[in-house]
Order: structure tokens, then C-alpha cells, then sequence
């Protein structure tokens, strides 16, 4: 027997050349998908439109298509047009298929690799319509050209039909229609709001060119155009908004050095948050990249010598830094260049250094002159950054006082912080409650080993309307920035978090809502890493306790109610009370261990930040000073709300 296993352990270790797997064709994406697309969720699915969307902005770009449309079939069918010159059809040299096999069914094929058909060209990588070919279980190119419309079909990354000609038809272009693999995509169900919002950006980045959308999933069908002519000058009209500019004309200039032709344009409102949004080949680079670099340093520069210049910075005083310049700014960078390096298929990020100098050069050239041309805007400009420089200071002088505070005290924490008793962030959790009868009803229901009770009164300050030096004088804040450990601002350090889950809890009413989304304010602006990793959560108590007897059962939402009490009917319990939670403080602790604290029973809603712009957005919209963006907020959505308690 001994010897059995021993030669069996051998030949599992055996290692020859017939366990080296090759993968042929476009196996690789179907192995791999995420390395191609970036994930297989939300982000990866909607990620196969672009691609296709990409090839045709390529033809607007070289100037052979004005009209790109999107279509949303039934069946979860994806239709993606133009009128471009159409994938050519003749046999491939190399391949000995043709052309639009050899595209479609190749990684790494395209006129994008040195050859003359493309200027400039987002899908660098050539792999992009092979992996939506690869990732679909059914998938048609349509090519009209020479006045004859031939197609072919594909599965899974191979070919289902020969080209065939299908008949006469007038112009040029090429349509493709792909329906994903759910064996890829666990859900196949495209959002109609995350499309628009990308044809949005592409066609304020191709001026004059036609992107046009239609959802006919619904009935009747929802159809949506764009056209353009002001590009990234006209977005930072639409980014602004309702929100206040701080100064009249828009900035923009447009040059090429060093073979990038560099766009930009900007203008400051009244929020303090910035949002730069930067593109390279007209592909969305969230992560940003060299492009991005020198447009910051390029902006921190003219401005300062600027101030210098005029007098607004003595001799002795120190620079505005970048986040000063940064205070309020609305800006577009975009970037066009013949061979693009993205960190990724899915480019995130520009890595192309010559980028870098092309944006300093182009953005310093073309600021230096409008501040010098618009004294006003500039005056309205430099007194912004002068603001947020003083506002800076303020703050880290409030930030040492919280920090001293935290430090003098040694081990003792905030004296409203009922903290536990284990020193590992990974077991540890902080309840942030409402008010000191919740508070004092969570101590007693907790488990002393590894949960925190730290209750704040009342409202907390909204920190969208403040700058950080107003925002630390409120002792709740201070209280919750101590006991996080972080620190807050630019001394945030998430290594010194002391707990890796934490959770808000408030009542179940109007007001406790309002405080939780006063907290997701607060951490969305200043603990944002800790909502990226995974740590903060939001509490679900019950709305409803239903009790028959000695029987008693707990409701999370109206629905589970009615599913309780048809239960009991069934059982012929007609006699049974049900009582409506508004406050923790009405439970009893262990009930409130039973239903929202113990980990065996408790519901919690972990909070992400999938589309940190949106997100952005929603908060000014909901949280920041302008009251009319509120208003249309609310009136567009008012039909929608539920469990409104009057």
C-alpha cells in the first residue's frame, strides 16, 4: 500500500511537456475574460458596447462616419451601427480568410498596427470586437460596401455561417449585433442610464458627429440623440449644471506638440469638490494618467506665477498647492496620439510620458494667455485658490488640534465611545447610533468582545456645505475621526483604522434616514478608502414586530411583512398584534441583539461607490448649497418613493 501511494505521489509530480496547454484562436478571452474586459460584472458586460462603439468614433475620428447608433433589442440583443467605411471583406494576405473573419476571429488583428487607415484610434489593442465575438453566444456583422450587404455569424469566438451576400444596399458602414454568454456574465441585463451617460462623453468628444440611442426593451421605445458642436467646451457647460460659476468665460484652448494634439477646458464653480474628467483617444481614463499630470502641474504653475505676478502672493508667503487650484475646478483634458499606452485593455490609465510635457506645454501656452486677456476671470480665479489656500491652513490647524487631542489622550477615547475589548481591526466593529437611547440600548444588546457603541447627537453637520476647517469644530466629527484612528484630510491613514467593519445604524424614519445619508456625506468626502475597501456597512433593523402568542417574528420590509401574516392566517392565528419599529430605543436589548446585532441574524448592506463621478454628482445635487438642482431632484423622482413615513 505504502508503496502504491508513493508511486502515485510521482506521477502527480511528474511534470512534462503534455501538461503545457495551448490555447488557440480566442480561447484565451473565454479563459480569461476578465484580463480583456476588466471584470465580468456590470462594468465587463457594458464594456462589450464600447468596444464595438470605439471602432466606429475611429472612423468619425479619421472623418469617414458622422452617424454611430446603439440599439437594445428583446432577448437581451445588442445592435451597434454606423456609417463608416465597413470592415473590408477581401481575403487576408496572412490569414488567407477574409478580412472580417480574420477581425473578428483574431486577437491582436486590425488596421490600427502601423498601418495608414487610422490617424489616431481608441482600440489600440486590435482585440476589441474578437473579444466581444469571443464572450457572445450569438453574434452577426452586417457590412455594406461597394453597394452589397454581406454578413456572417459567429458563437462563443467562431465561426457559424460563411460571408454570404445578402443583397443590394446604398452607402457604406458595418453593424454589429452580439448577444452575451451567460456563461460568462452571471447577469446579461444592460442599464440604459450607464450607456447614455458613455454616448454622452463620446459625443461631446467628437463635435458634429451623430450618436443616437434606442431602448426598444420597453414599450414604446425610448430613443435618445446627441449632437454636439461646442465639444469639451460645451460639456463643461453641462458638467457645471445649475451650480454657480465663479467666473464668466470658459476656458479652452486647443494645440499639438510633440505629435499630441492636446484639448482642454475648464471653469470653476462655486462647489468645493473638483471633478477632472480626462480622455485619451477619446477613451474615458478614470484612473487618469501623464495627460492628467500635466495638466495639473501645468495649472499649479501659471497660477502661481500669476499671483506672484499681480501681488497676490507676497515674497515671503508660500505657493498655492495643487488641491488649492484644484478647489472647485470643472475641467476636460483630452488627449489625441498615435500610439496610445493603456495600462490595460480596459484603459484606466494613460502611461504615454510625452503626454505629460504635450498638456504642460499646450495648457501653459494657452492659460498664461487668458488670464492676461480676461483680467476679471482671472481676479475671480486667483481669489477662489486664495480662499481654498487660507481655508487649507485653517484646517490643518484644526487637524493638529484633533490629532494632539487624540494623542494626549493616550488610550482614552472619546468618552461617548463604548469601545470593545479586542485590539484586531479585523474582528472589530463600530455601531455609529442615534442619539443616547439608542446608544445606551446597543451597549447593553452588544457583545463587549468586538463591538463598538459610539452614539452621536442629533443631525451631524452637512460637510458638502463646509470646508474641513468648519467641519472639525463640531465635537461629533471630531468624536468620530478619533475613534476611526485614521486621522482625516491629507493625514488620512487607512493602516490606523481600528475597525474593519463599520456599521451605521439609525431609527427607521425620515430623520434616521437623513443622518445616515448625512454619515455617507462624510465619508464619501473624507474616508472614501474606507467605502472602497469593503468597511463600511449600513444596519437593517426590522420595521415590523408581529406577535401571535409566544410566537413573535420580525419584519424587515412590507413585503416580508404581508408574507408573515399570511403565514399566520394559514395557520388559523388571526389574533396577533403587529407593532411598528420607529426608534432602536423602543427595542429591547435583546431583541436588538436578536434582530440587528448578532451576527448569526443581522442584515447588513455593505456600501460601494461603483461610479465614483456619479456618485459625485449625486451628492452635490442632494447635499450641496444650490437649492434648484434639489428641487428638480425631487420632482423627477417623487413618483418613485416609498415607505414615506407622514
Amino acid at each position: 500500500m505504502a508503496k502504491n501511494e508513493k508511486n502515485k505521489k510521482i506521477d502527480k509530480d511528474n511534470y512534462t511537456a503534455k501538461d503545457i496547454y495551448v490555447l488557440k484562436g480566442l480561447e484565451p478571452v473565454r479563459k480569461r475574460p476578465g484580463m480583456y474586459i476588466g471584470s465580468t460584472g456590470v462594468k465587463g458586460l457594458h464594456h462589450l458596447i464600447w468596444e464595438c462603439v470605439d471602432n466606429s468614433l475611429d472612423e468619425a475620428m479619421a472623418g469617414y462616419c458622422q452617424n454611430i447608433r446603439v440599439r437594445l433589442l428583446k432577448g437581451n440583443r445588442v445592435e451597434a451601427s454606423d456609417d463608416g467605411r465597413g470592415i473590408p471583406l477581401d481575403r487576408h494576405p496572412q490569414t488567407g480568410k477574409s478580412a472580417l473573419e480574420t477581425v473578428m476571429t483574431t486577437l491582436h488583428a486590425g488596421a490600427k498596427f502601423g498601418s495608414k487607415a487610422y490617424q489616431v484610434a481608441g482600440g489600440l489593442h486590435g482585440v476589441g470586437v474578437s473579444v466581444v465575438c469571443a464572450l457572445s453566444k450569438y453574434l452577426k456583422a452586417e457590412i455594406c460596401r461597394d453597394g452589397a450587404k454581406h454578413s456572417q455569424e459567429y458563437s462563443k469566438g467562431k465561426v457559424k455561417t460563411k460571408l454570404q451576400k445578402e443583397g443590394k444596399c446604398q452607402g457604406r458602414g458595418t453593424t454589429i449585433i452580439f448577444e452575451p454568454d451567460e456563461e460568462i456574465f452571471a447577469d446579461a441585463s444592460f442599464d440604459v442610464k450607464r450607456i447614455l451617460h458613455h454616448l454622452r462623453q463620446q459625443a461631446y468628444l467628437t463635435p458634429g458627429v451623430k450618436i443616437s440611442i434606442r431602448d426598444e426593451r420597453t414599450s414604446p421605445a425610448f430613443s435618445y440623440n446627441f449632437y454636439f458642436q461646442g465639444g469639451i467646451k460645451a460639456y463643461i457647460k453641462y458638467l457645471i449644471g445649475q451650480s454657480e460659476a465663479r467666473h464668466d468665460n470658459i476656458f479652452y484652448v486647443k494645440g499639438e506638440k510633440e505629435g499630441v494634439v492636446v484639448e482642454c477646458a475648464l471653469q470653476y464653480a462655486q462647489d468645493i469638490e473638483p471633478l477632472e474628467q480626462s480622455f485619451a483617444n477619446n477613451i474615458y481614463t478614470e484612473e487618469g494618467g501623464y495627460h492628467l499630470t500635466g495638466f495639473r502641474t501645468a495649472l499649479t504653475r501659471v497660477l502661481n506665477d500669476y499671483a506672484r505676478k499681480n501681488n497676490y502672493i507676497k515674497d515671503k508667503e508660500e505657493n498655492f498647492t495643487g488641491n488649492d487650484v484644484r478647489s472647485g475646478l470643472i475641467s476636460v483634458i483630452s488627449v489625441k496620439l498615435k500610439e496610445p499606452q493603456f495600462e490595460g485593455q480596459t484603459k484606466a490609465r494613460l502611461g504615454n510620458t510625452e503626454a505629460k510635457s504635450a498638456v504642460e506645454q499646450v495648457l501653459g501656452e494657452g492659460l498664461t494667455d487668458f488670464l492676461e486677456r480676461n483680467p476679471q476671470d482671472a481676479r475671480a480665479i486667483i481669489e477662489n485658490s486664495l480662499l481654498s489656500a487660507k481655508a487649507r491652513r485653517a484646517a490643518k490647524a484644526a487637524r493638529n488640534t484633533v490629532l494632539r487631542k487624540g494623542i494626549l489622550s493616550g488610550l482614552t477615547l472619546p468618552g461617548k465611545l463604548a469601545d470593545c475589548t479586542t485590539r484586531n481591526p479585523e474582528d472589530s466593529e463600530l455601531y455609529i447610533v442615534e442619539g443616547d437611547s439608542a446608544g445606551g440600548s446597543c451597549k447593553m444588546a452588544r457583545d463587549r468582545r468586538f463591538q463598538a457603541i459610539l452614539p452621536l447627537k442629533g443631525k451631524i453637520l452637512n460637510v458638502e456645505r463646509a470646508r474641513l476647517d468648519k467641519i472639525l469644530t463640531s465635537q461629533e466629527i471630531r468624536s468620530l475621526v478619533i475613534a476611526l484612528g485614521t486621522a482625516i484630510s491629507q493625514d488620512f491613514d487607512l493602516e490606523k483604522l481600528r475597525y474593519h467593519r463599520i456599521i451605521l445604524m439609525s431609527d427607521a424614519d425620515v430623520d434616521g434616514a437623513h443622518i445616515r445619508t448625512l454619515l455617507l456625506t462624510l465619508f464619501y468626502r473624507y474616508f472614501r478608502p474606507i467605502i472602497e475597501k469593503g468597511y463600511l456597512y449600513i444596519a437593517q433593523p426590522p420595521l415590523y414586530q408581529i406577535k401571535a402568542g409566544k410566537k413573535i417574528e420580525y419584519a424587515y420590509t412590507e413585503g416580508d411583512k404581508e408574507e408573515i401574516i399570511d403565514a399566520l392566517r394559514k395557520q388559523q392565528l388571526s389574533n396577533f398584534a403587529v407593532q411598528r419599529y420607529k426608534g432602536l430605543g423602543e427595542m429591547n436589548p435583546d431583541q436588538l441583539w436578536e434582530t440587528t446585532m448578532s451576527p448569526e441574524n443581522r442584515i447588513l448592506l455593505r456600501v460601494n461607490v461603483e461610479d465614483a463621478a456619479q456618485a459625485d454628482h449625486v451628492f452635490d445635487t442632494l447635499m450641496g448649497k444650490e437649492v434648484f438642482p434639489r428641487k428638480k431632484f425631487i420632482q423627477v423622482h417623487a413618483k418613485k418613493v416609498k415607505n414615506l413615513d407622514i
